[in-house]
C-alpha cells in the first residue's frame, strides 16, 4: 500500500509541471480546446489527466475537496504525499475533484464575492468523454464558436449568468483535459 502512495507522481517535476501548466493555461484561454496531459498515474478512480492537474495546481496551501468515489483512502493518501494539500469540505475548497454528479450541488462551493470574484472554487470534473461536439461555446478566447461535450448544459448557463462570480471547470477524461471558465457562454447544440 505504501509503495502505491509513493508512485504515480511526476518523474521530472520541473519539466512535467511546466508543460502541464502551459497546457492548462491554453485550455482555460481557449475554452473547448482539448489538450493531452501526461506524467501521472494516480490511483483509481482518478484519471491520469486529473492526477496531472492536481500535481500542477494543488499544493500545501491549496484546500482540496474530494467528492464521491474520489474520496477514498488511496486517493487521499496519494494527494497528501504528492501535494500536501489539505483535504477540506466543499465549502472551504479552492479546488474540488470528482465526477459531475458527486460535485453537486454546486452552490456548496465558493462562488467568489463582488469585491473578490477570484475567491471561487475550480472544479476538476471527471467525465466519460471529451470531444468537439455537443454544446456551443462562445466568449473570450473563442474566435467564433467552439463545441464541447458537457455532462449538462443548464448548470453552465446558470454559472455564466452569475459572472464575474461562479466556478471555473476543468474537465478531464483519460489523458485529456478541457476547461470551461465562468466567462464562457454555453448554449444547447
Amino acid at each position: 500500500m505504501m509503495r502505491d502512495v509513493l508512485n504515480g507522481g511526476f518523474s521530472d517535476a520541473p519539466v512535467q509541471s511546466a508543460r502541464a501548466f502551459r497546457a492548462l493555461l491554453e485550455a482555460m484561454a481557449r475554452p473547448g480546446s482539448i489538450h493531452a496531459l501526461a506524467g501521472a498515474t494516480p490511483p483509481a478512480p482518478v484519471s491520469p489527466a486529473a492526477g496531472v492537474v492536481l500535481l500542477t495546481l494543488v499544493d500545501a496551501t491549496t484546500p482540496l475537496h474530494l467528492a464521491g468515489a474520489a474520496d477514498c483512502s488511496a486517493v487521499r493518501d496519494w494527494v497528501t504525499f504528492h501535494t500536501g494539500a489539505p483535504l477540506v469540505s466543499a465549502q472551504a475548497a479552492s479546488f474540488a475533484l470528482g465526477r459531475w454528479e458527486a460535485l453537486q450541488p454546486f452552490s456548496l462551493f465558493a462562488q467568489g464575492r463582488p469585491d473578490y470574484p477570484d475567491r471561487s472554487a475550480t472544479l476538476i470534473v471527471e467525465v466519460d468523454r471529451l470531444a468537439h461536439e455537443g454544446a456551443r461555446l462562445r466568449g473570450p478566447g473563442i474566435a467564433h464558436e467552439s463545441r464541447l461535450t458537457l455532462p449538462e448544459v443548464a448548470p453552465f448557463v446558470a454559472n455564466r449568468a452569475r459572472f464575474p462570480l461562479g466556478f471555473d471547470a476543468i474537465l478531464t477524461c483519460g489523458a485529456e483535459v478541457a476547461a470551461l471558465p465562468r466567462s464562457t457562454r454555453v448554449e444547447e447544440a
